[in-house]
């Protein structure tokens, strides 16, 4: 089995294991920390980690991008963020794509897994009911791309969809995005969405949002990557489509269905980012149920360390010291200029008004032995 097959069954069971979880993230609930294939920055599973606060979360997030953690984090809390973070403080992905999935909460996918891709995913539990914070100071350099599933798409995105999984968009004449939307699924199975419903519409143009979206982010860091110091990237995102089609339809039957296509996309869209980044990237998925607002909470907060107060001192007493030689120089140099203008202004003037009379020795005559 090859790196990406392995690695796109991890991603599969992954999901497998968050859909059987009826809570979410607030309250008695887990997020999983998808690692690299091919780096490793995250350690092996351990009973030994137990749960995590929303805020050891978010500090492990803002670890992982490069950041320094909150100052407000407790000596306990940092302890438990080394039981989940390998020793290496100069390599970081700087990289982490956040995904929070509501819906289907007791919908089960039956996959195969690699045991050995699958000890990259870290699951840990969710001890509190607070957003996940994930703060980064002003200094640091870090692109925040929202891979939004709320924008509309058109038919032919649409139709290009369907085709590049097998299948059919046939347009409805009475208006866009009325259609019908042919999938072919496993087991000779087909999941059919009819636009008209509201349900299936929102499932289907989220998920193509969504696709086309990341597919977006990964074209703003193949731009990015071309400097020599590209800045970390944080990638997030939502998708209702589920809830939308588990309220309609129930959990089974297009539901169901529609989950198995759901990650069948994201597989291959994550897969897409991994070569992307070359293996620099951290997954974080998170079930959030029904929750109306976003479980992350990204925020931008001026926390000068101690270490960056110091040198933020003494650049300022270098600027002053270098200030006063300039201002020196600059001063000798006006009073030479005005001295030496000054001068020449003199001799020309006592040039241009000198009387003009013979020179004794040159006419005189005397005669030289």
């Amino acid at each position: 089995m090859d790196t990406h097959r392995a690695y796109s069954l991890t991603l599969l069971f992954i999901f497998s294991v968050l859909s059987i979880h009826p809570k979410v993230i607030f309250g008695d609930s887990t997020v999983v920390f998808l690692d690299s294939p091919t780096r490793q920055y995250l350690r092996h599973p351990s009973s030994e980690i137990g749960s995590l606060s929303p805020s050891e979360i978010g500090a492990t997030a803002s670890v992982l991008l490069g950041s320094l953690p909150p100052s407000t984090l407790s000596a306990a809390s940092s302890a438990k963020l080394n039981e989940v973070l390998m020793p290496k403080p100069f390599d970081k992905p700087r990289a982490v794509f956040m995904l929070e999935v509501t819906g289907a909460e007791d919908s089960q996918l039956i996959s195969d897994s690699d045991e050995s891709a699958f000890s990259r995913a870290l699951t840990i539990k969710v001890d509190g009911n607070q957003r996940v914070a994930i703060q980064w100071t002003d200094e640091d350099s870090l692109v925040l791309n929202e891979v939004s599933s709320d924008a509309e798409c058109s038919d032919s995105e649409l139709s290009d969809f369907a085709s590049e999984l097998g299948g059919s968009y046939v347009e409805d004449a009475s208006g866009p995005l009325n259609g019908e939307l042919v999938i072919p699924m496993a087991n000779s199975a087909f999941l059919r969405l009819h636009l008209s419903e509201r349900a299936d519409r929102e499932f289907i143009t989220g998920l193509v949002s969504l696709i086309n979206n990341i597919k977006k982010a990964k074209k703003i860091h193949e731009v990015l990557a071309i400097n020599e110091h590209s800045p970390a990237m944080l990638i997030t995102g939502r998708f209702d489509g589920i809830k939308a089609l588990e309220d309609r339809y129930g959990k089974e039957g297009i539901t169901q269905r529609g989950l198995d296509l759901f990650v069948n996309c994201i597989s291959k869209a994550f897969d897409s980012l991994q070569a992307a980044y070359e293996g620099q990237l951290v997954g974080v998925i998170a079930h959030v149920g029904s929750e109306s607002k976003n479980i992350f909470d990204i925020t931008a907060t001026s926390r000068p360390s101690a270490r960056s107060m110091a040198e933020t001192e003494e650049a300022s007493a270098e600027f002053t010291k270098i200030a006063e030689i300039v201002f020196v120089r600059t001063a000798l140099a006006w009073t030479t200029g005005i001295i030496f203008l000054i001068a020449t202004y003199l001799a020309i003037y006592f040039l241009m008004y000198m009387p003009i009379t013979k020179d004794t020795l040159l006419y005189s005559n005397v005669k030289l032995d």
